[in-house]
Parts: structure tokens; C-alpha cells; sequence
């Protein structure tokens, strides 16, 4: 408990795994936390001051499922572990902290998501700017950043995702990092720049950080120091994966926040089911290390022409050339290279990760030769990276066994023949059973008991064992060993000599085996730059190649992207939608230009005005990370942003109705928008009064149209935007239309046309589709006669204002308008000067006015 307690000081947030025999054992809080987390027994063991002391354990050769459990929750654990041999230690085995496994640090294979990056941030910030660095550990990526303002951080964090997240234990930090899960507070001086430049310095051992572009990114610079701090402080190790780090400048991919990653179902469903998202659709990737790759590519479309030209072209070559389906076959015997080489560089390799390797690297040369007759320059330069690594393929081949078992203290995991004595250690214990089974029949005639064995086990070693009733015929040379119910067992000098011999050639055999295992992770420790390489360059193919299969499958074409500003996309259909739908999907063009740049779109509720502005987005972002896309033709030009205002929801942690959310984002969008942006707005206004949410959509659709000149989707049921459309305005009306039919069984119905047309529609046809949605005939039915009188009276209205007899009489309230006489009264009041008799006076006066 003194070991326990010196080891607890130092990680006193953590939970301790104690390593005790062929236990994790966990005491007092700790014990009482697993035991509620993981739901396995609490118990008690010893005294202290007087009470027994709470303790919960899971076996040591299944710790890493309850770790896996733990980490997914957001825990922490450091691995307290015996040093040296407990078979030799003299009175108390050694126990030392020799790692500690955080949320954002893990690298074991059982502890990660297969599909998805594991991320650990670090976020430094001055004056409103903030540095970021984040760093994908089992992956080898060091990556940083900086940006301008909250927004610009909340776009990055829901980006990237990380499972852990450092910051400087300060107050004044939006509150949107207050909620995440994984925050870990650390202190300020942690996160200072001159610090931080020391240290990257020194772990990288340069002079300067002009190579990666840091020297004048300070906030960075101060981000990544408190991140490789802590990585180094967790790991307790030397980290040779971690070879550079990366500037990644926002101004090369086209910025998402928040809100439109959302919105647009990139990765994930409110729902949970990740199937029905773009990524669902899209991912048909063979290895997990792709999967990661077109998952970074889908949240980080590139604005780089030349880049998504050449992504495009290789794809076209992979079609053309047939070749997708061959990668793709070959890829299946890939496995997890990049993680593998992760876990090489941290000499935590198990024996199968290096005879995935082997095999993986093995495929090389059949992979270079599928690649040598395509002339895209991409494939053309991913060839080159594969590089040639027959050395390391031919040591491992020499080096390990066909089908290594799990663990190295299994034994048996180097090949026989690649060391001598190796194998004259082996030999000893292969004979071995062959020795036991000739001793037992020399026994048995010598002795003239048939029943007479020869046995081994872990406690006592080896034995003859004779049975009770026969044991006084036992010959004089026989050593009693052990006693047993019924029967007896003896040790001889000949079995005692062939038992320390066994025994001490297998443990040798594994000490043996454990020095060379050790001395083959040095040695591919020396090739990791190019076979990290090799990984990359593996799953941009692997990508491409997926890419090539999509479009395949699913009829879709190359993009063309080109410098003059426009989008024209003919019969574009939704990825997702038409994945999920049994029916035939409707495509549908759209063409937006200098001159036409904003699209007002009306028509009835579920006529696929939504699905149709996704579908633009998407398209968009498709091209801009190198796939094909869902349309017959797409000509795109300059892209810098997309933002979306679409949905309903409330943000109650932050005091937001749902109202308010849609101003935020509204407000955002406005902000933020540029004459190369692509804007999605649906339903603007439609969360307060009829008045309010019409003068507030108006305002927003001129202020799109004349202030940030952006291409905008523009979905309303306010008709009364229609007139916004005219010759120089830049704003065109286009509308999906519904045939209403009747059916003699249910009555009225609704058929859903899903096709865009030109102008604006004529109605809404509200109540028709609150009866497919199932409301009471009864509510429909009191609905279509307050409707009727409400048209009456507003057709009433109408009339009256135009007629020549109306035009001495008052005027009704038109839908913008306001008597300009009451509001001069207001106005020319002055609330705080008013007592309440006056205040009461004041509005009867304006009651007169109406």
C-alpha cells in the first residue's frame, strides 16, 4: 500500500491500475469508480486506520477491453506495473508508473476507432486569436493552425473532433468549450510561446522552425509546446513517429462551421445512424488507414484547382484503365500499415502487427506494377512514394513465423531457421515429449507397474505418478515429490537432470527470442520515413480508387472546375437521398452567374425544396475533394465558403431558442459570406410573428443579394419575396411544384412533382400535407374553413384599398406598412420623462390614431 500510495501521489486525477501478480487492482475511490464504470465487483482487502480498504481488479491479459470501456467514457488511467522478475525479486516486487493512457494519447490497437482519427488539441490565445495544435498519435500527424475570433475556433473544433482537449487553466473561455467532453485544464505557463519554440526545437533537433513555417506563428508555436509537453509527459517515452510538424493554412480549404457540418450530415445524424450520411454513401474504402484519409478529406475540401485536377484525372485513368477493381482487390491484404509503423516507432508492435506488415508489404511490387502504364500524373507520383522496400519485406519473411501467435511470451514468434541458436534451444523442448513418452515405457518394464506416468505441471515440474494402491512397489530410487488423494508422485535423478535442462532451455529460448524481437523493431526503426511514406501514399490509392468504385456504381461524372466564377450543375441529384430511396430520384439543374446569383424557391412543404439546396452543397463539396459527382454535368467555379441556415433547434445549455439560433446563424452567415460563397437559407423568419419573420427575411435576402453578392439558395413560404426577383437585381424565383388529385377512397391527395421549374409557386398546400402527416380529418377540415375566411377577408381588404370610394377612408395595416401617424406619436416619446398617468394618456392618443 505504500507503493500504491507514492504512485497515487503522483497521478491523483488518474485512475492507478496497480499491477498486482495477474491483476489490475484499483483501491479506495479508484476501486469505487470502476467498479460503478465498468460494472465488475467491488470488494474489500486489509485494514486501514481501522476499515477495510475498497478494492476492485480486472486480469492483466484482459486489461484492454475495460481500458477501451474507460477511455470511451472520457477516463484516464496510468498503468502502475511490476519491474523485473517477480520469480527473482528479493521481499517486494518494484512497482513503477510506465505509462499513462489519456482519451487523446492512445495508440493500442484495441483502444482505437478503426474509421476515425483519434486527436489530441492543445489550444493556446491572445486578443481574441487563438493557436491550435493537435496531433494524431497512432497515426504519426502533427498538425497546427491559427485562427481569428470564437467562430473560427468552434468551425475547428467541430472539424476535427478531438477526444481530448488542453487548455490554460484560465477563466473567459466561450462556453461551447466549457461543454465538451475531455477538456483537461493544465497551467498557464504551459501554453508560453519562448517555452514552446525551446522545446520544439529541441525535440526536433533544429536551429529554427523556418522549415515548417512557425517562426511567425506564435500563438502555434505555444499550442504545440504544451501538446508535445504533455504527449512526452504521458507517453514516457521517445516519440521517432513524430518526424515534423504541419502548418495547415485555412485559407486552402473551403470553411464549414459548425453549423453547416450539421446541417449538411457529413459524418453523423442527429439519429445516430451514420449510414444515411455523405460518408455512409461515399465510403467504400478497402483499409481502415483510407477510411481515416477520405474522412479528413470530406471535413477539408480544397480550394487548390491543380490538386482536385489531378485527384479527378487519376480517378478518370482508374476507370478508364480498369484498374480500381484490381487496387481494390489488392488493398484487402493491406491491414493497418500506418498505425503498425505507430506502434513499431513505440516498441509496442505485437507479433501479428509485424506479419500484417509483412504481408503488407509484400503487395508492393504487384501494387507498382497495376500503377506503372497510368499516365495520371498523380498515380504517376504515388508510385514513385510507395518506394522499394524488398530489404525490410525480406527480413520480415526471413524473420517472423507464418502465423505468429498473439503475444511475444507466447514464444514461437520468430521463424525457425532465422537464428542458430534459436533453434538448438527449440529442439531441446521439441524432444522433450518424445523423451517422456520413452522414459514412461522404460519405467512401466522396469518397475512392472502398467499404470505408471509420467507427468508435468507449472507447480511442481515434472513427476512419475504411481497410484496409491500400487505405490509400495515403488523402486528405491524413487523421491517422494507429492502426496495426492490417490496416488503418489516421484522425482528421479534422470527426470530431475532432463527438468533443468527443459525448463532452462525454454525460459533461454524466450529470453532468446525476446533479444531478437527486440534488435527487429531497431532495425525497421531505421526505415520508418519511408514506410510512413509507403502508408500515405497506400491510402491516397485506396481513396482514389474508392472514389473510382463510387462513381462507378452509382453513375456519377467528373466535375470541371475552372477559374471563372459560376455554378452549373445539370440534372444533380442528392447522394444520400437517392442512395436511401426504393423510387426512381428527380434531378434537377441549376445555373448561378454573375448576373444570376440568388434563387428564391418556393413550393408546397416536403417538395424537396431542402433536399434540393443539400444536394447543390454537396455536389460542391464532392468536387472539391476530388470525387465525381451526382449529375449529368458540373462546371463549377471559385469556391471559398459554405453556410447553411437550415433546420430547427434550440440550444438550451447556452439560453438560445430556437429563434435565437437561427438569428446566431443567421447573423454568421451574414458576417461572413463573400461573393465566392455558396449560401443555403431555409425558412428564415418563420420562428416569430408573421410581420417580424417576413420583414426580417426580406432584409436578409437584399442584404445577401446586394451587400455579400454570394450564390444564394433562398427556400421561403413567404410569397411576398417572389417580388424581389427582377432584370438587375441578380435574384431569379424558381419553385417545385405538387399536383393535388382526388382519390375516391382517401379523398384528397397530394403528389409530390420533386422537379424545379422556372417563376415562383402559387401556393403552399399546407393543410394537404398536414393530412398525409396523419392530423385528425376533423382539424383538417376546421383548417380549410378558417383558411377560406381568412382569404376572404384579405381578398375583402383588397378590394377596398383599390376601390375609388376607399381612398378617403382609412387604409387597413398593410403587411409591411404601419400607420405613419402613430408612429410619429411614438416615436416623439420620451418613456423615462413619463409618469404613469401621462404614459396612460399617451396611449389612449395612439389608440385614436389607429
Amino acid at each position: 500500500m505504500k507503493q500504491f500510495f507514492a504512485a497515487k501521489a503522483e497521478y491523483p486525477d488518474l485512475l492507478l491500475f496497480f499491477r498486482m501478480g495477474d491483476f489490475y487492482e484499483l483501491f479506495y475511490d479508484d476501486a469505487r469508480k470502476a467498479a460503478r464504470l465498468l460494472d465488475i465487483t467491488l470488494t474489500q482487502r486489509g485494514n486501514s486506520a481501522g476499515a477495510p480498504i475498497p478494492m476492485a481488479g480486472v486480469p492483466h491479459h484482459a486489461y484492454e477491453s475495460y481500458l477501451a470501456r474507460l477511455v470511451a467514457l472520457g477516463e484516464s488511467v496510468a498503468i502502475c506495473e511490476q519491474i523485473g522478475d517477480p520469480a527473482q525479486a528479493k521481499g517486494l516486487v518494484e512497482r513503477k508508473v510506465v505509462r499513462v493512457i489519456t482519451p487523446g494519447t492512445v495508440t493500442d490497437e484495441a483502444l482505437l476507432s478503426e474509421r476515425r482519427d483519434t486527436l489530441l488539441m492543445a489550444v493556446s490565445r491572445n486578443r481574441g486569436g487563438y493557436g491550435l495544435a493537435w496531433a494524431d498519435l497512432a497515426g504519426g500527424r502533427f498538425l497546427v493552425n491559427q485562427v481569428e475570433g470564437d467562430d473560427a475556433l468552434e468551425a475547428e473544433l467541430a472539424r476535427l473532433e478531438p477526444a481530448e482537449l488542453l487548455l490554460p487553466d484560465e477563466d473567459g473561455w466561450p462556453g461551447f468549450l466549457q461543454q465538451r467532453h475531455g477538456v483537461r485544464l493544465r497551467a498557464p505557463w504551459l501554453f508560453d510561446a519562448d517555452s514552446g519554440r525551446r522545446q520544439l526545437l529541441q525535440f526536433f533537433g533544429l536551429h529554427d522552425l523556418n522549415g515548417f513555417g512557425l517562426e511567425q506563428q506564435p500563438l502555434a508555436i505555444a499550442a504545440a509546446g504544451a501538446l508535445l509537453g504533455y504527449v512526452e509527459e504521458t507517453q514516457r517515452q521517445r516519440l521517432p513517429h513524430l518526424t515534423a510538424i504541419t502548418f495547415e493554412s485555412a485559407d486552402d480549404a473551403i470553411a464549414m462551421n459548425a453549423a453547416t457540418r450539421r446541417h449538411l450530415e457529413l459524418d453523423s445524424r442527429v439519429d445516430g445512424d451514420h449510414r444515411h450520411t455523405l460518408l455512409g454513401v461515399l465510403d467504400s474504402t478497402v483499409s481502415p488507414m483510407g477510411g481515416r484519409l477520405l474522412r479528413r478529406w470530406l471535413h477539408r475540401p480544397l480550394r487548390d484547382q491543380q490538386v482536385l485536377g489531378e485527384r479527378h484525372l487519376a480517378v478518370s485513368t482508374l476507370i478508364d484503365s480498369a484498374a480500381a477493381d484490381s487496387l481494390r482487390e489488392s488493398f484487402r491484404a493491406l491491414g493497418d500499415i500506418e498505425r503498425i509503423l505507430t506502434r513499431i516507432a513505440l516498441r509496442s508492435a505485437r507479433p501479428r502487427d509485424l506479419s500484417t506488415l509483412r504481408d503488407g508489404l509484400a503487395l508492393l511490387p504487384q501494387i507498382r506494377q497495376q500503377l506503372q502504364p497510368l499516365s495520371s500524373p498523380r498515380l504517376l507520383q504515388l508510385h514513385d512514394a510507395l518506394g522499394q522496400h524488398d530489404d525490410c519485406t525480406a527480413l520480415l519473411q526471413r524473420a517472423v513465423a507464418t502465423q505468429p501467435p498473439l503475444k511475444l511470451s507466447d514464444g514461437g514468434v520468430l521463424a525457425d531457421g532465422f537464428d542458430g541458436e534459436l533453434d538448438e534451444l527449440r529442439q531441446l523442448s521439441t524432444h522433450a515429449d518424445q523423451f517422456l513418452l520413452d522414459l514412461e515405457q522404460r519405467e512401466r518394464a522396469s518397475s512392472g507397474i502398467a499404470t505408471l506416468k509420467v507427468g508435468y505441471n507449472r507447480v511442481h515440474g515434472y513427476y512419475i505418478e504411481i497410484s496409491k494402491g500400487q505405490s509400495d512397489k515403488a523402486p528405491v530410487h524413487y523421491t517422494r515429490r507429492q502426496t495426492l488423494t490417490n496416488a503418489e508422485r516421484y522425482i528421479t535423478e534422470e527426470l530431475k537432470g532432463f527438468e533443468d535442462k527443459v525448463l532452462s532451455a525454454r525460459e533461454r529460448s524466450l529470453g532468446r527470442e525476446k533479444q531478437l524481437y527486440e534488435q527487429l523493431l531497431d532495425t525497421l526503426q531505421a526505415h520508418l520515413p519511408g514506410l510512413k511514406q509507403c502508408a500515405h501514399a497506400l491510402s491516397e490509392l485506396d481513396v482514389l480508387a474508392a472514389f473510382g468504385e463510387r462513381a462507378q456504381a452509382l453513375d456519377w461524372v467528373r466535375p470541371v472546375l475552372q477559374a471563372t466564377p459560376g455554378l452549373r450543375i445539370e440534372r444533380g441529384r442528392h447522394p444520400v437521398v437517392e442512395a436511401v430511396r426504393d423510387e426512381p430520384f428527380e434531378p434537377n439543374d441549376i445555373a448561378l452567374d454573375e448576373q444570376r446569383r440568388m434563387l428564391i424557391i418556393t413550393g408546397p412543404n416536403m417538395g424537396g425544396k431542402s433536399t434540393y439546396m443539400r444536394q447543390v452543397a454537396l455536389i460542391v463539396l464532392l468536387a472539391h475533394i476530388g470525387s465525381f459527382v451526382p449529375a449529368d454535368a458540373a462546371v463549377l467555379g471559385p469556391v471559398d465558403r459554405i453556410l447553411t441556415r437550415i433546420g430547427a433547434g434550440d440550444d438550451l445549455a447556452k439560453g438560445q431558442s430556437t429563434f435565437m439560433v437561427e438569428m446566431a446563424e443567421t447573423s454568421y452567415i451574414l458576417h461572413n459570406a463573400s461573393g465566392q460563397s455558396l449560401v443555403l437559407m431555409d425558412e428564415i423568419g418563420r420562428g416569430t410573428s408573421t410581420y417580424d419573420g417576413l420583414a426580417l427575411a426580406d432584409a436578409v435576402a437584399r442584404h445577401l443579394a446586394d451587400h455579400n453578392r454570394c450564390y444564394t439558395l433562398f427556400a421561403t413560404h413567404y410569397f411576398e419575396l417572389t417580388a424581389l426577383a427582377s432584370a438587375d437585381s441578380g435574384i431569379a424565383n424558381v419553385h417545385l411544384d405538387a399536383v393535388e388529385h382526388q382519390d375516391p377512397q382517401r379523398g384528397d391527395t397530394l403528389v409530390f412533382m420533386h422537379a424545379v421549374k422556372d417563376g415562383p409557386a402559387d401556393r403552399s398546400f399546407g393543410l394537404q400535407v398536414a393530412a398525409l402527416a396523419g392530423l385528425p380529418r376533423s382539424a383538417v377540415q376546421q383548417a380549410r374553413r378558417r383558411l377560406a375566411e381568412l382569404e376572404q377577408r384579405g381578398n375583402q381588404s383588397q378590394a377596398r384599398q383599390m376601390s375609388p370610394e376607399a381612398l378617403d377612408a382609412p387604409q387597413q395595416l398593410g403587411l409591411l406598412q404601419a400607420p405613419s401617424a402613430a408612429l410619429d406619436a411614438l416615436a416623439a416619446l420620451e418613456p423615462d420623462d413619463l409618469t404613469p398617468k401621462q404614459a396612460l394618456e399617451a396611449l389612449y392618443r395612439l389608440k385614436a390614431l389607429q
